[in-house]
């Protein structure tokens, strides 16, 4: 990471935020940031230029408390992180109606529609034709949100289809729209990646809290720039073999041995203004379908079988 850009960075410390510091109330100070971006080789110099960053691209602000720079997510900024945390730690669907939902740019103007396509595109939705967006599964809570964000209440049709002949044919076409090779082979080098990681934490139970974080952080990273560009189409659209089901599991069964210590790591080194980081929120433990110690060992054994492949 040390040679990583300035970018990368900033890359890093959102999913620090994300991942860390909003279910801990979203506030840090810059010093502790600094020193816990140490542990991935990034300098005290990158890490300000990155908060600044955040800071000009509306994703975190500042505050001057004494000689102390403290730092939390915006409004607008908690929206898309939260919105970001529902896809990235939630379960995946398994259930499908066959309907779609579509979305109609044609009322639109351009720059309006290059908004929309962008971060509906966020959302899963794909491009079915120029001025067609579609998703068979689509969270609307999430969709409205970035509706209302946009400025498009009023102006972007929504509609819900349904495909009634050649199955087939809508398989090949998600496939086209949404790019799923690309997709699937990300989520296969994840796998590749982890898997030694989940065999190594299987062997030593004895791990430290700082390495638990480090791991933990890095896991989301990878994941989530694979998760964040999957559609999260049904099992009915995927194509054969679909690396993304493995690649959950995974990342569920590591995140779930890593949590613990990792927070406590959190817990010693930031600091908000009031002291430490407060605890988690309690939504915090619905992550990956829940994070409870009762399930530990049915998670060990398939943690176990995910690892052996």
């Amino acid at each position: 990471y040390s040679q990583r850009s300035t970018i990368r960075a900033g890359s890093l410390i959102t999913t620090i935020f994300g991942d860390a510091i909003v279910p801990r109330g979203g506030t840090v100070w810059l010093g502790s940031l600094i020193q816990v971006m140490a542990n991935f080789g990034i300098s005290e110099r990158l890490v300000r230029t990155s908060v600044f960053r955040l800071s000009q691209e509306g994703w975190l602000q500042s505050e001057q408390i004494g000689r102390r720079s403290y730092y939390s997510v915006t409004d607008s900024g908690r929206e898309q992180f939260d919105q970001a945390t529902h896809r990235i730690y939630g379960t995946p669907s398994s259930d499908w109606d066959g309907r779609w939902c579509l979305l109609l740019l044609s009322g639109l103007d351009t720059p309006a529609k290059d908004a929309v396509r962008k971060e509906c595109g966020w959302l899963g939705f794909g491009p079915l034709s120029a001025n067609v967006l579609a998703h068979p599964d689509p969270d609307l809570g999430d969709l409205d949100i970035t509706m209302q964000r946009l400025g498009v209440t009023e102006s972007l049709v929504v509609l819900s289809g349904q495909t009634v002949r050649n199955d087939a044919g809508m398989r090949r076409l998600a496939q086209e729209c949404w790019n799923l090779g690309a997709i699937d082979e990300q989520y296969g080098a994840f796998v590749r990646l982890f898997r030694p990681v989940i065999k190594n934490l299987n062997k030593d139970s004895q791990l430290a809290d700082k390495t638990a974080f480090i791991i933990r952080t890095l896991l989301i990273q990878e994941y989530r720039r694979v998760l964040l560009r999957d559609p999260m189409l049904p099992a009915q659209l995927l194509p054969s073999n679909w690396q993304g089901t493995p690649a959950y599991q995974l990342c569920r069964n590591l995140y779930r041995q890593l949590h613990g210590p990792a927070d406590i790591y959190l817990g010693e080194m930031m600091v908000t203004a009031d002291g430490p980081l407060p605890p988690p929120a309690m939504s915090f433990n619905n992550r990956f379908g829940g994070l409870g110690d009762s399930s530990q060992d049915s998670d060990r054994q398939t943690a176990a079988e995910v690892s052996n492949g």
